[in-house]
């Protein structure tokens, strides 16, 4: 009977085990059939240990009672049939629950694994598209100060145009042609910032810090070609 209660107990774990994997069965690569199968097991085991605790009860009290040697000798032999049933039946329910515990656990760090493997290759290829989007972000900057470079000497030798109708009619086109580059580069900035936000969330706190310490140090490259060159 002690060894039936031990065997109850390990069936109750595994039905904890199983309770918990129901909550996300993909996460630990099971289906709805699959846990149904363990749901089932788990409830006749327990059905089981119940039918066989009550038949020992019953022998026990049929015993005590004994009528005569003839029957207690019967009653007797009848105990040690079901005890000898039960043992059978606790080592079954023993050795199945420990393959079960022993399969559910091991599927853990598999699919954690996995899990972690697809999520470090997803923020690789984020990562990557996002440099390609930088670097298409610093050559719109230094078009920028291209244009403003050009802007400044236009306005310089202005005094050497023709004419001020020809000076203006120069400085607009080169002003729409500014809008225009500064138009593109901030639609272009605004995605950026989109998909680094998105990034970071995925990225985690030391992610973070990484992506903006890298961002920092593109920022000063990019300042110092643009301003400083």
């Amino acid at each position: 009977m002690v060894l039936a209660r031990v065997q109850t107990s390990k069936v109750d774990e595994l039905e904890k085990t199983i309770s918990v994997a129901s909550r996300d069965p993909s996460y630990y690569g099971l289906d709805e059939v699959e846990l149904s199968r363990r749901r089932n097991w788990t409830g006749s085991a327990h059905k089981q240990e119940l039918r066989i605790t009550n038949e020992v009860g019953t022998v026990k009290r049929a015993i005590e009672k004994g009528k005569s040697n003839v029957a207690t000798s019967k009653y007797q032999d009848t105990s040690r049939t079901n005890h000898y049933s039960a043992q059978d039946n606790d080592d079954f329910i023993s050795s199945e629950s420990d393959r079960q515990l022993l399969l559910m656990r091991n599927m853990l760090p598999v699919q954690h694994s996995s899990i972690q493997h697809m999520q470090l290759r997803a923020v690789s290829i984020v990562h990557r598209q996002q440099d390609e989007e930088l670097d298409e972000l610093s050559e719109s900057v230094q078009r920028i100060g291209g244009v403003g470079l050009t802007i400044h000497e236009e306005l310089s030798g202005q005094e050497l145009l023709p004419g001020i109708h020809g000076a203006a009619v120069l400085q607009e086109r080169i002003l729409n042609d500014l809008s225009l580059e500064m138009e593109t580069t901030s639609n272009r900035l605004d995605f950026v910032q989109k998909r680094v936000a998105m990034v970071m969330k995925k990225a985690g706190i030391k992610g973070q810090i990484m992506l903006i310490v890298f961002l920092v140090v593109l920022f000063i490259i990019l300042f110092v070609l643009v301003f400083l060159t």
